[in-house]
C-alpha cells in the first residue's frame, strides 16, 4: 500500500464547498473589471508583485518582479497596465507562458501591509512603446514590457501574512540553517566559479547590475 492510498483526496468541486463552505456574498462579489483611485493608489505604493502564468499544457509558473515603490507599474488606462522587465538571468519562464497563453494573475503587495491587491487579466509582450519612456528607472528603458489587460481585480484579505507573520521584525532570523545564496549556486547549480567568487558576485557588487 503506497502512503497515497491513506490520503482522502478532494476530486470534486462540491466535495471542496462541503470542506470550506461557500464564500461570503461580499467575498464573492467583490472583482471589478476596472481600476478605481484606490487600486491607482496601490499600484502607485507597491514596489513587488508575483506574476502566475500557465503554458498551453498547463504546466505554471511563479514569477517575482520589483521596481522602486511608484515605478513598478505603468497605468495606460482603467483597464489596462503594464510592468517592466530589467535585466535578469534570460529564463523568461512567465512571458514564454504568455507567448502560449495569455492569461496572468498578480499579486501586489506593499511592505509592512498584510491586504495584497490581485488583478488578473491577458497579457501580451511590447518591445517598444512610447510610454516606454515613462518608466525609465537609473536612466534605463525596460528591455520589454507586459502589458495587461485587467478582467478582474480585488483587495485580497490579510489572514496569510498575519499567519505568517511576515512583516514582524522579530521573525527575520535569517533562517540561518538554509545555506546562503552562493553555497546554494555551487552546491546545487553547479557553479563553475568558486566560493568566495560567488560570495563576491552575490555580494555588494550584484545590486550594480539591477538596470
Amino acid at each position: 500500500m503506497s502512503l497515497n492510498d491513506t490520503w482522502a483526496e478532494v476530486r470534486s468541486v462540491d466535495e471542496l464547498v462541503a470542506l470550506l463552505g461557500e464564500p461570503h456574498e461580499r467575498a464573492a462579489t467583490k472583482g471589478r473589471p476596472a481600476l478605481l483611485d484606490v487600486d491607482r493608489q496601490w499600484l502607485a505604493a507597491s514596489p513587488f508583485c508575483v506574476l502566475a502564468t500557465a503554458d498551453a499544457d498547463g504546466t505554471c509558473d511563479a514569477s517575482p518582479k520589483g521596481d522602486p515603490a511608484g515605478q513598478l507599474v505603468h497605468v495606460i488606462d482603467d483597464r489596462t497596465i503594464a510592468i517592466a522587465e530589467r535585466p535578469g538571468n534570460r529564463r523568461a519562464d512567465g512571458y514564454r507562458n504568455v507567448l502560449a497563453n495569455p492569461h496572468v494573475g498578480l499579486l501586489f503587495l506593499i511592505p509592512g501591509r498584510a491586504d495584497t491587491l490581485r488583478i488578473n487579466g491577458r497579457a501580451r509582450l511590447v518591445s517598444d512603446a512610447p510610454f516606454f519612456d515613462e518608466m525609465i528607472v537609473k536612466g534605463q528603458r525596460p528591455v520589454l514590457a507586459m502589458v495587461v489587460e485587467i478582467e478582474d481585480i480585488f483587495f485580497h484579505c490579510s489572514k496569510a501574512f498575519l499567519r505568517s507573520g511576515l512583516w514582524k521584525p522579530e521573525t527575520w532570523d535569517g533562517a540561518p540553517e538554509v545555506p546562503r545564496r552562493a553555497v546554494i549556486a555551487k552546491e546545487y547549480e553547479k557553479a563553475e566559479a568558486s566560493l568566495e567568487e560567488l560570495d563576491a558576485y552575490y555580494g555588494e557588487a550584484y545590486e550594480k547590475g539591477l538596470y
